[in-house]
């Protein structure tokens, strides 16, 4: 009677009173202790039970095995149980031996519960289910249906439990065709109006993406549970409708007594979004109000919403408050950190789970792997591949293809290799891993070989290989030896419908060179979304055309498309390379008005347009204060500063940046570096390199060489900079020859140029600037034959000049002006104007400096042919179409030249205009005759 109450004091009082006890009274205590959950205690009593030689009934032996699962600790006492059974004969008993079978189950040890069921000489329904739920809570629903045929031609019929399970299975194999057949089967045996089934295909059919059925189902249960209400709230999460679960939630709470912390956490789930974290945000005030924050599982929700919405800081401070973690709570955060871009942070966490002694898998490694994506986090990648080998984990798939990606990332292509012929199984991910990292490096022909190599095992390509090698087709050259053989395989293998594949096409061509190909499949696509519209203008970008984005991102628009953050910022960088501000402002009054304004790259795209139009006060305006600003927020400042000549303000804010605790990265020495060249900080600056791996442990890049070699030759030392090339920890690329030509060019050093120019023409044969610059250095020498050498070389090979172009935007209308332009309607005005500010500035001691015209003429000549420059025909226009006193904005896609320069400074000081020219490499502010960049530039 005791017992059966919960009341095991007494009833164990009892019994130890007793004077004689049968097998009934040792059976029956032990059925009290395990029902009420003492299962330590229990195996005890059984102990004693087995020293005694009381023989324990079946019944209680299985129902202290299935306690042995319950505790969740208990294996080895379990299978101990097992072993009695064994020696004693029982597993004949189908409920003892289902007892056993379960247990291991519970465990994961599946092979073990398969065993126990081969070896049983008789099973009902409740074994085959068993078995089941061994293999469903292991994740391998295909296991769980070839039990259910196994079953089936055995002629065992299902339960509701088994059944449940079927159907259950199917919605996560995503099987619709099977699902309708197993929906037969329920209505067959009878069993479509039990609860768990019905729950099951709610399950089921929201996997599927059919809402709609499952809300049918839901509408027609004549009994609502629990499992009921957080089946169809999980089936329109999963499915996108957002509204639609926080509806659910609301009518469960008015029409059902419980919500639990399964209905929670599938509310979240689907809250993790920026746009949502207003209801995210109200929700997790209910988890603390009905105290589900200290439910292990809601709590990693919670995580994994804050994740999604890029709030890495709220996510910490669940973390932080979390009464008990477990691995997917560490796994959780440091998959957030990484998605947040706090690898250092992703990397503490690991290491403090490592000392810590917390158990690690392959999630925490994949994660802190993934956050191994910089060259400067080379050496902690390499660090974590040693843990990874050590922890027994490199033979785990989803490990190997991290490592071959992460390899990748940093630009160890052979250590990638390395890896990915050492893992025991290599699938597409790995191959789609290694040609990927192949694709970042510009290196087609390898790309291509990991393609083949990858068929010849017999991997069957996807849709991301193709992408992949699509992606390493980069050059003029790539077209026809890799791209359109490439292109004639995607259309015998069937790839060429593919809507990834065929934007990958669309941008190949572009950057192939090949941009009218690019239109042709553009212009020959029935179904158009916004990533085709986006391929097409990335194609437009890279060509230069930055007025026929604009024109496409009209088109997108007027057919009603939606743009996202990739559209708006391909617009707005067109924008800025045009230096059209009225139609950036436009760009930028849209994207906020989309929601976008908090997005990074819409930010930096508008941030960078405002620079490049001139508007640095806009740029100051929109950044944070400094004390919440990121590092690209501190980046984009001190490129605007320096871009803008104001070059002390860039090293004021480069160590105000320090002061905030903020580590430099890459772009930060670029921007640093490239001012201090241009401002001419020869010392500041060669102390700046120095730092880049001294403090802060970064590799310096090719980029920061190019910069010092910058640096280095606009100061006259040049030899300095010939040793820095020679003294390079990698090979000099097309980039920094043409630097040290173009610093020959303005000190005249004729040797070394040549030099220079040989290299650069070994790289880049058909790049003009060789020319150019090669032919300037030598007029501005007065070797005018080797000029025309110089000249008939590019005849001979068909190269053209860039020619020089300025522009002025008045309104809406852009005026356009070549060297010696006469095509604008109001030429003769423009001309007029030209020959009074000529006369104005002469009176004012203006001497024009012909060795800025590189041509073999006379003097006058070469006076008349300065006057023609495009940026003063530009000067003249703005001038006589702008009211007096107003700012003028002046944009040339070449260098200015140092006369122009000169006339810019005294037209400033004469007609007392303030002056702003935007040349190919900075911006200079003309002002009372001096010019921001200090006439250094």
């Amino acid at each position: 009677m005791y017992t059966k109450f919960g009341r095991v004091k007494p009833a164990r009082y009892l019994f130890d009173e007793m004077p004689l006890r049968n097998e009934v009274s040792w059976n029956t205590m032990m059925s009290g202790i395990v029902r009420v959950g003492l299962y330590g205690e229990a195996i005890d009593f059984f102990r004693k039970m087995c020293g005694l030689g009381i023989k324990p009934s079946t019944f209680v032996i299985a129902s202290l095995v299935t306690a042995c699962g319950r505790s969740g600790s208990m294996l080895r006492e379990g299978a101990q149980v097992h072993g009695f059974v064994a020696k004693s004969g029982l597993l004949s008993d189908v409920y003892v031996s289902t007892a056993i079978l379960h247990l291991y189950g519970v465990y994961g040890l599946v092979s073990c519960s398969r065993k126990v069921f081969e070896e049983m000489p008789d099973r009902n329904v409740v074994t085959w289910t068993s078995l089941m739920v061994g293999y469903s809570d292991k994740g391998e629903p295909e296991e769980v249906i070839d039990i259910f045929k196994g079953m089936r031609g055995e002629g065992v019929g299902c339960n509701e439990n088994s059944m449940s399970l079927v159907i259950s299975s199917c919605g996560l194999l995503k099987d619709e065709s099977l699902g309708r057949q197993i929906i037969g089967q329920v209505v067959k045996s009878g069993l479509e109006s039990k609860l768990a089934v019905e729950n099951s295909l709610i399950y089921m059919f929201g996997n599927f993406g059919n809402v709609d059925s499952a809300k049918d189902i839901f509408d027609q249960m004549s009994e609502l549970d629990t499992i009921s209400w957080n089946s169809i709230a999980a089936a329109y999460a999963q499915n996108g409708h957002f509204e639609e679960s926080v509806r659910i939630f609301h009518l469960m709470r008015h029409f059902h007594d419980e919500v639990n912390s399964t209905t929670v956490s599938t509310l979240l789930s689907v809250l993790g979004h920026v746009d949502h974290q207003k209801w995210g945000r109200g929700i997790h005030g209910l988890v603390v109000k009905m105290g589900f924050d200290s439910v292990v599982c809601v709590c990693n929700t919670l995580l994994r919403m804050y994740a999604g919405a890029g709030r890495s800081e709220e996510a910490e401070l669940v973390f932080n408050q979390m009464p008990a973690k477990d691995l997917i709570s560490w796994n959780s955060l440091m998959a957030c950190f990484v998605e947040d871009g706090r690898s250092l942070d992703a990397l503490r966490l690991l290491c403090s789970m490592i000392r810590t002694g917390k158990s690690v898998n392959y999630v925490s490694f994949t994660s802190a792997l993934a956050a191994c994506f910089s060259p400067e986090y080379l050496d902690k990648g390499r660090i974590l591949h040693g843990l990874v080998v050590v922890t027994g984990l490199f033979d785990n798939q989803i490990i190997g293809n991290a490592l071959v990606s992460m390899y990748g990332k940093l630009g160890e292509m052979s250590e990638s290799r390395r890896v990915l012929l050492q893992m025991p199984r290599r699938d597409e991910v790995a191959w789609n891993a290694l040609i990927g990292g192949y694709a970042e490096d510009e290196d087609p022909d390898k790309a291509l070989a990991a393609f083949r190599a990858m068929r010849v095992e017999g991997v069957p390509a996807n849709y991301i290989t193709v992408v992949s090698v699509l992606g390493a087709c980069l050059m003029p050259g790539d077209l026809l030896e890799h791209g359109k053989p490439f292109h004639a395989y995607i259309v015998s293998a069937g790839f060429e419908s593919d809507e990834h594949v065929k934007n990958s096409l669309i941008t190949m061509y572009a950057k192939c060179g090949d941009l009218s190909s690019s239109q042709d499949l553009f212009n020959r696509l029935d179904e158009k979304n916004v990533i085709t519209w986006n391929a097409m203008l990335a194609a437009n970008a890279h060509h230069g055309h930055g007025e026929e984005v604009l024109k496409l991102v009209s088109k997108m628009r007027s057919f009603g498309l939606n743009l996202d953050q990739f559209s708006l910022s391909e617009a707005l960088s067109a924008a800025a390379k045009l230096a059209v501000l009225e139609e950036g402002q436009q760009l930028h009054g849209l994207a906020v008005k989309l929601g976008f304004e908090q997005d990074c790259f819409i930010f930096n795209a508008a941030a960078d347009m405002y620079n490049k139009c001139g508007e640095i006060g806009e740029v100051v305006k929109m950044l944070p204060p400094s004390v919440n600003r990121s590092l690209p927020s501190w980046n984009i400042l001190i490129s605007a500063f320096g871009r803008h000549g104001f070059f002390e303000k860039v090293c004021e804010t480069f160590h105000e940046m320090l002061e905030m605790g903020i580590k430099p990265g890459h772009v930060t020495f670029v921007s640093l570096l490239t001012a201090c060249s241009h401002g001419g900080l020869v010392d500041q600056g060669l102390a700046y390199y120095d730092m880049i791996a001294r403090d802060f442990g970064i590799k310096p890049a090719i980029e920061h060489c190019v910069c010092v070699i910058d640096l280095l030759g606009r100061s006259g030392r040049l030899a300095e900079a010939e040793a820095f090339i020679s003294k390079m920890p990698m090979k000099p690329n097309d980039l920094v020859w043409r630097s040290l030509l173009a610093s020959c060019k303005i000190h005249g050093d004729l040797d070394r140029g040549r030099k220079a120019a040989e290299h650069l023409s070994k790289l880049e044969p058909e790049d003009d600037s060789v020319y150019v610059l090669s032919s300037n250095m030598f007029a501005t020498t007065g070797r005018w034959e080797d000029v025309e050498s110089v000249r008939k070389q590019m005849g001979f090979k068909n190269i053209k000049k860039k020619q020089a172009c300025s522009w002025v935007k008045l309104k809406d209308k852009v005026s356009t002006f070549g060297i010696g332009d006469r095509t604008h309607p109001h030429t003769l005005e423009i001309y007029a104007k030209l020959e009074d500010m000529k006369k104005l500035i002469r009176e004012s001691g203006y001497v024009a400096d012909t060795s800025q015209a590189l041509q073999d003429t006379d003097e006058e000549q070469k006076e008349h042919n300065l006057w023609n420059h495009s940026e003063r025909l530009a000067l003249a226009y703005a001038l006589m179409s702008t009211p007096e006193g107003s700012t003028i904005r002046i944009f040339k896609n070449l260098r200015i030249c140092g006369d122009c320069h000169s006339v810019y400074k005294f037209v400033s000081r004469v007609i007392g205009r303030r002056i702003v020219l935007r040349d190919q490499y900075r911006f200079h502010h003309f002002e009372s005759g001096v010019c921001s960049c200090k006439d250094y530039w």
